[in-house]
């Protein structure tokens, strides 16, 4: 019996469940890259990042190809890097809502009056970057 299809996505999450995987599909967005360039730029252990990077080869998500005695990693296409977009834009408006949550208890506890949803402090409408607020 095959198993169901929301099992089939937790363990899919949860295979990206790992910073430094996370991270890896983020470099990777950029194009194929070799072991040693996501070393200097991870700056972990070369036998972590080996281990990360056999997790994610075995379940497809990225691909490996020797040039002589070079390994690049590659995505496996696009859809990872369309992922990774999603996952930016909902931590961004989830970050925005604290961000409202966080004036309206700083203002309580100088004892304003609350601050409206939608106020000037707080995420813009429609999902828009506040001038000067760093993308995720």
């Amino acid at each position: 019996m095959p198993r169901p299809l929301h099992q089939a996505k937790a363990e899919f999450f949860r295979m990206l469940g790992h910073p430094v995987r996370i991270r890896v599909l983020e470099l990777l967005q950029d194009g194929p890259k070799p072991v040693r360039e996501l070393l200097a730029d991870i700056e972990i252990e070369p036998s972590s990042l080996s281990q990360q990077l056999a997790v994610l080869r075995r379940s497809g998500i990225v691909t490996s190809t020797r040039e002589g005695s070079v390994v690049v990693y590659a995505l496996a296409g696009p859809d990872v890097g369309d992922l990774l977009r999603a996952a930016r834009r909902i931590l961004t408006e989830m970050l925005a809502g604290q961000e409202v949550l966080l004036a309206e208890l700083r203002s309580e506890e100088a004892g304003e009056a609350p601050i409206e949803a939608g106020s000037a402090v707080g995420a813009p409408a429609g999902g828009a970057r506040a001038e000067g607020r760093r993308e995720l």
